[in-house]
Formats: structure tokens, sequence, C-alpha cells
């Protein structure tokens, strides 16, 4: 008997182990990030700066002046281990991505994180400023721990369907070491939720949801498309961040607030990217003008939908004209 209840106690044991890696494996859906271990001894205290190089003349292509001109959102800035993500390129958008890809409303990041927080998988959550213009800089101070070593950030292009520009995941810290300097280019991103091509489309909700995608000087291929520049193997960068390490102990700094920054900090100058011109399909030919049998002419015409920019191809001609044809001379009364 004795032999017999111990195996019976064995057996369920065993069940009840199997059914615990189960469901520690069904837990948590997030794809954790291999290779993100931090064994730095302490934190580390760093310097972010958001700068903004979306000019006219680097993407003149319907440039918003106006209602409103072109500008950027706060950036929201998350430090997390790798059970956590505040978005991924070729994943769908949550639903906080969306509300702030689409409205620069962050309502719904802010909980998301929160919640990660309780699972001890997201350290902390900085913001900045916005900037009210497309060029422009501004900055925060990151206090990076070693459990929470990856940071993610996004910003929303204003104005936009639900454009951003983003860093996701990136480790700033290898093996034992805090790195001292980090310098990426940024390119847009589209949340895939809205379906307009132009800075300024009208609401046009994507059905079913796409997954988050690159923009790209030919992706979307559509001419329409506000970042569509053909001639270009590459969009240029529309905005860049610089992270730097600040060699002081965390404990003894003064706290930095947000804050825009003069431009003036850093000047740059911007390349001017071609913009060709594009015209409308040609219009049908008119009745002539004059006696067939004597050169009469007819006309057509068609107009300039984008003009050239920045050495780009000019337009060609707007009208042109043909001797007439028998069957389109006016007929006598």
């Amino acid at each position: 008997m004795m032999s017999s209840e111990c195996l019976t106690c064995g057996w369920l044991q065993q069940l009840l182990l199997v059914l615990l890696k189960l469901s520690l494996t069904c837990a948590d859906p997030i794809r954790p990030i291999n290779g993100t271990e931090c064994t730095a001894r302490g934190p580390a205290s760093y310097i972010l700066v958001f700068t903004g190089r979306w000019s006219p003349q680097t993407f003149p292509k319907q440039y918003p002046l106006f209602r409103p001109p072109a500008q950027w959102s706060k950036l929201i800035a998350v430090t997390h281990n790798g059970q956590f993500r505040l978005w991924e390129e070729g994943a769908p958008a949550s639903a906080g991505v969306q509300s702030f890809a689409e409205l620069g409303v962050t309502v719904e990041l802010v909980k998301g994180a929160k919640e990660a927080r309780k699972r001890r998988a997201v350290g902390t959550m900085y913001r900045t400023a916005g900037i009210p213009n497309g060029i422009g800089h501004s900055s925060t101070e990151l206090l990076m721990q070693p459990r929470s070593s990856l940071l993610s950030l996004m910003v929303k292009v204003i104005p936009s369907p639900d454009w951003f520009i983003g860093v996701d995941s990136l480790n700033l810290c290898e093996g034992g070491q805090w790195k001292q300097e980090v310098t990426l280019d940024l390119q847009p991103y589209d949340a895939g939720t809205d379906s307009g091509f132009t800075f300024s489309s009208p609401n046009f909700p994507t059905s079913p949801q796409e997954n988050i995608t690159r923009i790209t000087s030919q992706m979307p291929n559509h001419p329409a498309n506000s970042f569509y520049y053909p001639r270009l193997k590459d969009l240029p960068p529309i905005a860049s961040i610089k992270i730097t390490h600040q060699n002081r102990s965390p404990g003894r700094q003064t706290p930095m607030s947000n804050h825009i920054l003069p431009n003036s900090i850093s000047p740059q100058r911007f390349s001017e990217t071609p913009l060709d011109c594009e015209v409308s399909l040609w219009s049908s030919w008119g009745l002539c003008l004059g006696p067939c049998s004597r050169g009469g002419v007819r006309h057509r015409t068609r107009y300039i939908l984008l003009r050239p920019a920045n050495a780009g191809t000019p337009c060609p001609e707007l009208e042109e004209q043909a001797e007439c044809i028998l069957h389109n001379c006016p007929k006598r009364q």
C-alpha cells in the first residue's frame, strides 16, 4: 500500500509541475528579447536630445505650412526589460500606440506602461515637450537601471494620419558596461490603423488593421503619398536622437526639467531633396479652330499637380495642338 501511495503522489507532483510550466509559458504573450541582460553594478544617468530635421528643403513634397504647420508631438520614452514592447515593427499597433499615432493622446500608453510596471517589466516613463516646428530640439534626463536597460520611444508626426518616429528596445548596456554615447537617425513609421496617404488626409480607418511598417521613399508605392520620392534610394533622416552618458553620481545630480532647446544648440545644414514636377492627364481635344481644309488646329491642355523644387525635373508643356481631322470639324448647317 505504501509503495502504491508513493507512486500516486509522485505522478501527481509531475503532473502539477508540467501544468505550472505550461501556465508560465502562456501567461505573457510578449516575445522576450534575447541578450538583454545587464550586469552593470549600478544605475546610469543619460541626457537624451531629440532633434527634428523635418524641413521644406529636405521634404518639399506637400510640406505642411499651416492648419497645422509641420511640428512634433511630445516625446514618450519608456525604460524596460525584455518582457515589454512599447511598439514593434511588423506587429499590430496596440490601442495605446494607435491612439498616440493618430491623435497624440498618451492615456492608453501610460496605462499600459503602468500595468507592465506591476510585473516589473517597465522601469520609468519619461516625456519631453512637443516642438511647434518641423526643425527643433527637445531633451530629457534618463536614469537607467540594470534591471530595465532597454529604451523605447515614440514621437508623432503632426499633421499625419497615423505616422510616427520611434526607437524600439535600444539596449544602453553591454554586459557589465553602460554605453557612453548613442546617436541614431530616425525614419517615419506607419501604425497601420489609418489609410491616409498625405499629411492632411481625413480620417480613414484601415480595416482590417495592418502591422506597423516603415515608410520609405517608395513605400507606400503611390505618387500621392507625402513621402513618395522615387528618385531617392532612401529617405533622408527626418529626425535623430543623441543619448549621452553623464559621468557623475546619479544620487547627487539636480533633476533637469524636460524642455525645448534653442535651434542654435546644434546648427544643421539640411540637404535639398529634388522634387520632380507632376502634371495631370491631358484633357480631351477641343473643337477645331479655322477651316479643316486650310490648316485648322485643335488644342488640349493639362495642369500642374506638384511644382518642382530643389532642381527637380521641370514641368513639361501644358498645352498641345494638332492639325484637325475631318471627323473633328464642326458640321456646317
